[in-house]
């Protein structure tokens, strides 16, 4: 993984891309990690070589086929349905939802405003090891993570060649 570019962010979007960066390189485990916006649209990703294969209509070789933008497709309605059932169930806010399947695990966590944070793990990952890390950097990004600066990255994703963090 090689840093972001981030030529002309502003100080908060650095950092929000420091803060995913370091997650995936200091969590064992994790696949690819996205930022997920409450309309749904992708605002940082952590698999280049997801969204270049989306870019060029070519197959990913892990996780969630195509992009990094399935993995965002999947977080967002992962939400919407946890949100749902809650209200249904009058049980309150969505604070975490795991997936734990054969070949590997999905993490959301609600950020702020809607906003979702999407972990892929592999097999092997250590579920509470990711959980944790998930809540530390929700801590530290729910506070930034402005409508100022979701468009901001937003805007950075549509003209970055890769779209993610590298």
């Amino acid at each position: 993984m090689t840093t972001p570019s981030t030529y002309g962010l502003s100080s908060e979007a650095r950092n929000l891309h420091w803060l995913l960066t370091n997650l995936v390189e200091e969590v064992p485990g994790i696949q690819s990690v996205a930022v997920v916006s409450s309309d749904g649209l992708l605002l940082l990703s952590s698999d280049p070589n997801r969204a270049e294969a989306d870019r060029q209509n070519r197959p990913a070789t892990k996780g969630p086929r195509g992009s990094a933008a399935d993995l965002a497709t999947i977080v967002s309605g992962i939400g919407s349905l946890t949100v749902g059932a809650a209200k249904l169930m009058d049980y309150g806010s969505v604070k975490h939802t795991m997936v734990a399947m054969d070949e590997g695990s999905l993490f959301v966590m609600s950020i702020s405003d809607g906003s979702l944070l999407g972990v892929h793990g592999s097999a092997e990952c250590d579920m509470s090891v990711i959980s944790y890390h998930m809540a530390l950097f929700v801590g530290r990004a729910g506070h930034v993570l402005t409508p100022e600066l979701r468009s901001e990255l937003r805007k950075s994703m549509e003209s970055e060649p890769s779209g993610s963090v590298r």
